[in-house]
């Protein structure tokens, strides 16, 4: 086992001159610009990019939330570099880091120390390219991350209530990587120090770029076959035009073998290349292996802890991807649907790190994902998977093809323990608990699922698990891709023997969302009454927020179904939206009014009976709490960085 590391300031990416100079360096060749405050971690998309770049021999900088305030010196003080610049928002759409569901501006900003807000512009990736572009116009401008990732064809942006072009039009860059960077950015690298112009880079996968047709041709790939898909100006003029885009662009995004998509905007052809086969373990390991210091850079000291980074600093990321598919979430959009899964060793040699932390007290925040237990889960037999278009893997039902063996992940975490210097591993991620359901998951060993659960209840659960059932009305949970209600309460059953099995005391604690398309002011009536006769009394809940590139999001501006095409109905107004949040929590007393009417206005004196009975009557979970109402939900935070301290409960992204 190694020994703690005594850290010297060339152990950071360069961020100033001064950082430069130490290095000996007199020219740079890559400068990256981000919207969060530099954290050398793997969890942290800008400190993976600088590092994979830095893997390639270049010499490497970066500028960390440059200020747009003043006179922008923050952009010309490192200079030119010499192949490019690269700049990404940051590790969330710096739209949903600074404004709540409700479109309140934030009072913290997750990703800058102290939580301060105001050190990230709304829209941040295109501010700070067209800075760059103004100032350095003969310097190609590469933009990539979150942002660039999921506003790369047109979009609806909720907080301008706009229908937006692709980021490469508003941002001016040159190209956009799109996904999980490293495979991309290696060709790029490689085909540059070859000495191939920037501008000729117009066919490699997993990058978008705008041709002009008048004055280029589109370039030809041989084994690639092109898709079109309605104009920009076409969207504009008509919803339904920009609704059935989106049936396209998720499943090319999700395909083994895609297809090139074009997109016409204004005099210039959008081109969305193929991306790349998912990374092998080999790839995955190697870019988990590099030398980060696992630390904010030390200009920070003083200005107090970043939050992002304490949630995370003692968690593990074990794979990439989510074959769920959720309608309302942009993991799939943004990292694929198959997962790409880290070795069991790649695992061990972190975790050592971690240990060997000088503040390091022996818990493990997280070992997780997008989705816990997704671990090592691909198709059985590849060529069926070649062939598919499916959004989701496990929706309406689990795919025949799918292997969902818990094995190697209970495995991982039974060797995480024996570590020396673990004293507990928690699972701070959220559990897909219909996969632990073998009425659901009928492929599965019932054996091997209630193994895995009681393996993470015994050992991995600091007296709450938290899983997220999301909605109970079917209608709405089918919109949603997630299976019906019914398997939680079978989870519920499962969970509950275990439980006094094993006398854990351990609570169950639920996700839900308001607000969604398709849910109606019954359905979140139906929803409180349901979770009130389990027992709970709700404080996991949010409302629903559209970002782009998700079907959620689509709906709920054109007001049709991308892949039917068919009028779906969405809560939109602020009251709308307001009142189908109050159902959570009836409970309280300044809501129990306004329940009555409501129901008493649509006949629904059945579930008023259940939820406001006269005599008042009600059994709660054990150890259920009183929390405010959470419409405006504290900053929402990437899977990678949900995790908190092992004693509490981590909060949920979005």
């Amino acid at each position: 086992m190694q020994e703690p590391k005594r850290h010297q300031l060339t152990d950071w990416l360069p961020t100033t001159n001064k950082e430069v100079k130490i290095r000996g360096w007199e020219e740079l060749d890559v400068i990256l610009f981000s919207g969060d405050a530099y954290v050398d971690h793997p969890s942290f998309g800008p400190a993976v990019i600088g590092r994979i770049l830095e893997s390639y021999g270049l010499r490497v900088a970066i500028v960390p939330q440059p200020s747009v305030n003043d006179n922008l010196q923050d952009f010309e003080k490192l200079g030119k570099p010499r192949l490019f610049f690269g700049v990404t928002g940051g590790c969330m759409d710096p739209m949903v880091s600074n404004y709540t569901a409700s479109k309140k501006r934030r009072d913290k900003d997750a990703y800058t120390p102290n939580g301060d807000k105001g050190f990230r512009p709304d829209y941040a990736t295109s501010v700070y390219s067209k800075i760059l572009k103004e100032k350095f116009p003969d310097i190609p401008v590469l933009i990539g991350g979150i942002e660039a990732s999921l506003r790369r064809v047109t979009h609806y942006d909720y907080w301008s209530d706009k229908l937006l072009p692709g980021i490469l039009e508003t941002s001016k860059a040159d190209m956009l990587v799109y996904g999980m960077g490293e495979q991309p950015l290696r060709e790029i690298v490689e085909l540059l120090q070859k000495g191939v112009p920037f501008s000729s880079l117009k066919n490699i996968k997993q990058t978008a770029v705008y041709v002009n047709e008048k004055k280029e041709k589109l370039p030809v790939v041989n084994d690639w076959e092109d898709v079109t898909i309605n104009s920009h100006e076409a969207c504009l003029k008509d919803k339904k035009t920009f609704a059935s885009n989106f049936k396209v662009i998720e499943q090319e995004s999700n395909k083994l073998k895609a297809r090139r998509v074009l997109q016409r905007v204004g005099e210039n052809t959008l081109v969305i290349n193929p991306p790349f086969p998912t990374m092998t373990e080999k790839e995955i390991d190697g870019s988990f292996d590099l030398p980060f210091t696992r630390l904010p850079h030390p200009k920070y000291n003083k200005r107090g802890p970043i939050p992002a980074f304490e949630m995370i600093k003692f968690s593990i990321n074990i794979h990439r991807g989510c074959f769920g598919g959720c309608s309302f979430c942009t993991i799939s959009a943004h990292q694929g649907k198959f997962i790409a899964s880290r070795s069991q060793e790649s695992v061990l040699r972190e975790i050592d790190k971690v240990a060997n932390m000088p503040d390091f007290k022996g818990y493990l925040s997280d070992i997780g994902g997008p989705s816990a237990n997704m671990y090592q889960m691909k198709g059985k037999v590849q060529s069926i998977c070649d062939k598919c278009v499916a959004p989701s893997c496990i929706s309406p039902v689990i795919c025949s093809n799918l292997d969902t063996s818990h094995k190697p992940l209970t495995e991982l975490y039974q060797a995480v323990d024996k570590h020396p210097k673990i004293k507990k591993s928690f699972i701070g991620s959220g559990i897909r608990h219909d996969m632990l359901v073998p009425e659901f998951n009928k492929n599965a060993d019932p054996k091997e699922l209630d193994a895995y659960t009681e393996e993470v209840m015994t050992k991995h659960v600091s007296g709450r698990l938290k899983v997220a059932p999301e909605h109970t009305s079917d209608p709405v949970l089918k919109l949603m891709r997630k299976p019906s209600f019914k398997y939680f309460h079978m989870f519920k059953e499962r969970f509950d023997k275990i439980n006094i099995k094993k006398k854990l005391n351990l609570q169950l604690i639920p996700y839900f969302i308001s607000s969604h398309p398709a849910s109606e002011v019954e359905d979140m009536a139906n929803l409180a009454a349901e979770t009130k006769d389990m027992g709970f009394q709700l404080e996991q809940v949010q409302g629903f927020t559209p970002t782009p590139m998700t079907v959620a999001t689509v709906i709920y501006y054109s007001g049709y179904h991308p892949y039917t095409l068919k009028p779906t109905k969405t809560p939109k107004t602020k009251k709308e939206r307001e009142d189908q949040h109050k159902f959570f929590f009836w409970y309280k007393k300044e809501n129990k009014d306004w329940i009555k009417n409501t129901l008493n206005k649509v006949g629904r004196q059945d579930l008023l009976q259940k939820l406001l009975p006269e005599n008042n009557s009600w059994k709660k979970n054990k150890n259920a709490k009183e929390v405010k109402n959470t419409f405006d939900d504290a900053v929402p935070v990437p899977f990678n960085k949900r995790k908190k301290k092992a004693s509490r409960a981590p909060k949920r992204r979005r």
